[in-house]
């Protein structure tokens, strides 16, 4: 018998076997990939040379995730921040630009520049207190009421259809609703609109960098601690039942929802199983790797600064283009989620070459290739582009899962990031990570949510030690000579 076994190497899973292991405890992990990572790998998707994200390239959480300021990471890989946080191209060569700069970001907006700045700036000076109650279950008493109170006063402007009220021009809106798009939900909602405030207070405060090397390495920094301390590593290996598992005090699953249903069969407690089964998935991403001849020829000149590019053009074709994907229609003109990681990564590429990764929304289990369309939606802020592209790698909502059978009809976020299933993700309690008969969840379909932040896996096993091991749940996880 082992202390613990995870099942899934992913940033989540990984977090939990790292915590485990710090704390003294013998810790497996099986995955049934022959690598490791999830959603967080690097790889030659194109042609020889060109290093592109499986899935995750840019990580608003890398600097804000309490887990990953406790770890280190940015003092074990380097994280590297773009001139521009993210941008936001409209027709006409307009733009909006968010800087790290707050004032710097609202003097260029302009007539709105006020309007945004009263927005953001009071929740960008509690970036921590933001994220402190945005990463943990949302059922629980907060220790910073006031910051979540004007959280939630925010969320509900712009959740609603009050929206545009404090507006008077269309770049600052379209920025906020490119930020909230990352949730994959019609709009507005609360949960597009909390996923704009918290997202947008990290691009102020300590930024959205990209891992040099790719997200792999987020990764292998994992791994590497792990296995430091103890932790073993299997890959390759398919899980079908507890039976295929090395006895174990506790299981921890970094996978869905149904998968861990699966697995565990009849030894999760039958409350639990029934609850778990109203689990819903939302709606997915097609996603094209392009290796390019040149950087994306945008027409406004800051843009070749961002590390992410929003591009969909105004709040109304944004929200018009979530509501088709709602509906089950594959968009003419979807949303989709860019970046150029060689902006500030130029080992991604050979010399004079770059990388461009993009996502869009599309109904779940779409068989629709997009590259095309995303193309097309590309080049209209960005002409020329077509002539860039040197090789592609494309893939339907259909190939993300079979690619992450947690992507359960191509919705990366494991889980509809609707509000009401954030607040009970995967069940209503203040310690959602705790499955019973000392199985744990893990994983992006566990609070807090999508992200590549390993705070899931965190939560999973602190609430563990606490009630499995009867161990101290302060665990020293900082780098170590």
């Amino acid at each position: 018998m082992v202390d613990a076994v995870v099942v899934g190497a992913g940033p989540n899973g990984l977090a939990a076997a790292v915590t485990l292991a710090r704390a003294g405890l013998s810790v497996e992990v099986v995955e049934r990939n022959d690598t490791i990572g999830g959603g967080a790998r690097t790889t030659e998707l194109t042609l020889p040379g060109y290093l592109h994200d499986v899935c995750s390239a840019v990580h608003p959480m890398a600097l804000q995730s309490r887990f990953f300021r406790a770890f280190g990471m940015e003092r074990r890989i380097e994280l590297r921040l773009p001139e521009v946080q993210y941008g936001h191209p409209l027709d006409g060569g307009r733009a909006g630009i968010a800087y790290q700069d707050l004032d710097r970001t609202a003097d260029a907006l302009g007539v709105d520049g006020r309007a945004y700045r009263q927005l953001m700036a009071p929740l960008v000076e509690q970036a921590d207190r933001v994220s402190d109650f945005a990463t943990d279950a949302l059922l629980h008493v907060p220790r910073h009421p006031v910051t979540v109170a004007r959280f939630g006063l925010r969320a509900l402007e712009q959740g609603s259809r009050a929206w545009n009220l404090r507006f008077r021009d269309d770049v600052a809106p379209a920025m906020i609703s490119g930020v909230a798009a990352h949730s994959i939900q019609h709009m507005p909602s609360l949960a597009t609109a909390a996923a704009a405030l918290s997202l947008g207070v990290y691009a102020h405060a300590r930024g959205w960098p990209v891992p040099i090397g790719g997200s792999q390495a987020i990764v292998d920094a994992l791994a590497a601690d792990l296995v430091a301390h103890g932790g073993t590593i299997e890959t390759g290996r398919e899980v079908h039942s507890l039976g295929d598992l090395t006895p174990a005090k506790a299981v921890f699953f970094d996978t869905s929802v149904p998968s861990m249903l699966r697995i565990a069969g009849d030894q999760l407690p039958a409350p639990r199983r029934g609850a778990l089964r109203h689990f819903r998935f939302g709606n997915a991403a097609a996603k094209v790797d392009f290796a390019l001849s040149e950087p994306v020829p945008w027409t406004n000149p800051e843009l070749h600064r961002a590390g992410t590019v929003h591009i969909g053009g105004t709040r109304a074709e944004i929200a018009e283009a979530e509501a088709q994907v709602a509906r089950g229609q594959d968009p003419d003109r979807p949303y989709v989620l860019g970046s150029e990681p060689t902006v500030v990564d130029p080992s991604r590429a050979p010399e004079g070459g770059h990388v461009f990764w993009a996502y869009a929304h599309v109904p779940a289990g779409s068989t629709v290739n997009h590259q095309e369309t995303i193309i097309r939606q590309i080049e209209r802020f960005a002409p020329g582009f077509r002539d860039t592209i040197v090789a592609t790698n494309s893939r339907t909502a259909q190939d993300m899962e079979q690619y992450n059978p947690n992507y359960s009809g191509g919705d990366i976020a494991a889980g509809a990031a609707s509000f009401w299933q954030l607040v009970k993700r995967p069940v209503l309690s203040s310690d959602p990570w705790r499955m019973g008969g000392g199985m744990y969840l893990a994983s992006q379909s566990a609070a807090p949510g999508p992200g590549v932040h390993g705070m899931a896996g965190w939560h999973a096993a602190k609430s563990a030690l606490r009630h499995t091991y009867g161990l101290p749940v302060d665990v020293d996880l900082a780098p170590r000579s």
